[in-house]
């Protein structure tokens, strides 16, 4: 079975990596980026390993994102940095084939592992089976 693993952050957590401390988000200094990019590194080296990693993508910060918005007959409305600083999006994900749901909960269970600053915010990682399209 197909599993889409998500982990979020807000724009906030983004810019306390650029060194942007804020209420919400602790500053990270390059030791806790090292330990992050490693923590990552070795969980996607060992799904690989596995079979199990079929992709998995960090993403920009939201303020980079665009919002493309219509419905069929009205013109597309394009609205760029749709986000404030509140705002919690998915920052990356991992697109796993596992045998099954507990396996995939492992998983997710040690990424919520992974090393942040002490008093960063703690967002739960979204575990959505991936499904098949209807037939017709």
């Amino acid at each position: 079975m197909k599993y889409f693993v998500t982990v979020r952050a807000s724009q906030a957590d983004y810019d306390a990596m650029e060194g942007k401390e804020s209420l919400t988000s602790p500053r990270w200094g390059p030791d806790e980026i090292t330990a992050m990019v490693a923590f990552m590194s070795e969980l996607n080296s060992e799904l690989a390993a596995s079979g199990e990693l079929l992709d998995a993508q960090g993403l920009t910060a939201p303020a980079e994102a665009r919002f493309v918005t219509g419905s069929p007959g009205r013109e597309p409305v394009v609205t760029d940095h749709p986000y404030t600083d509140t705002d919690v999006l998915t920052a990356g994900y991992w697109l796993l084939e596992c045998s099954d749901l507990d396996r995939v909960t492992e998983i997710a269970a040690r990424i919520t592992q992974c090393p942040v600053p002490e008093g960063s915010a703690e967002y739960p990682v979204v575990i959505r089976p991936v499904g098949e399209a209807p037939s017709a």
